[in-house]
């Protein structure tokens, strides 16, 4: 089984962690690594203000203020542990292994890369959607291992959200094929994990959902290329788009998983 991987340069378990874990049981024929603008990061700000409203997204800021104040050291250590403890797992990627930078995964330099790799499977592990032109490259389809369980958390902090609305029993990652729509393709698997919600962020708890499973995504992504992989049945439940983070949503989590 030939895979790509598509992944952030800044987020060290996605670009050091996972190419080692895909090296392991598959051909590794390429990395996509983004290096996001500044007027990308603009306009990602630009989208959810207009999604959220200009009082709401006070709260947005708050919480990004209060998580670089309070929690981004914590987290930062927790990766840290956990990128040693994969690396020592997994062996180094082979150093043949070809690397495209670009500033996105739409461009025609990304779509030659991908194309000259040839991969059965290609998994997206990134803040941004796929062209079709993209995501149709790969024979078994694009993946994503979405923070949150579909469809009731699409989009964006779909751990946060089930958390912070006291819905523990929708805490984990979907792993689905990509289509058209922003999380609507089919479903091969809902994963969890055991957490520590008093002590531990959604950021931590929602990273433990990928890499305290990758074993059981290895045989999933398996199955898929067998052709034997059957998609879950999702129709009929409840489907929500969500977005950033809010503080007072974040302190209300916290005073509840206190009282649990």
């Amino acid at each position: 089984m030939r895979t790509v991987l598509i992944c952030h340069q800044e987020e060290a378990l996605n670009r050091t962690a996972l190419p080692r874990w895909l090296a392991s049981f598959s051909t590794l024929a390429g990395i996509v690594v983004l290096q996001e603008t500044s007027a990308q990061r603009r306009r990602r700000v630009k989208r959810e203000l207009k999604r959220v409203g200009p009082l709401r997204f006070l709260d947005v800021l708050a919480f990004r203020l209060y998580y670089a104040a309070f929690l981004a050291s914590t987290d930062q250590q927790w990766e840290q542990t956990k990128l040693a403890d994969l690396c020592q797992r997994y062996s180094e990627i082979p150093v043949s292994t070809p690397i495209l930078v670009s500033d996105s995964p739409n461009t025609r330099r990304v779509r030659e890369f991908i194309q000259q790799a040839a991969p059965d499977l290609m998994i997206a592990r990134c803040k941004f959607i796929l062209k079709e032109e993209i995501f149709m490259i790969p024979k078994d389809g694009t993946f994503v291992m979405h923070p949150g369980i579909c469809p009731e958390y699409r989009n964006s902090h779909g751990c946060f959200w089930a958390l912070a609305n006291d819905d523990l029993e929708h805490v984990g990652m979907t792993l689905l094929r990509i289509d058209r729509g922003v999380d609507t393709g089919p479903v091969f698997g809902h994963y969890t994990c055991h957490y520590n919600e008093r002590e531990e962020s959604h950021i931590i708890i929602q990273h433990r959902t990928v890499f305290d499973n990758l074993n059981a995504l290895q045989e999933q992504f398996m199955e898929i290329h067998a052709g034997v992989a059957v998609p879950i049945d999702v129709s009929g439940r409840k489907s929500a788009a969500w977005g950033q983070p809010w503080l007072t949503k974040y302190l209300h989590w916290k005073a509840a998983a206190k009282q649990r």
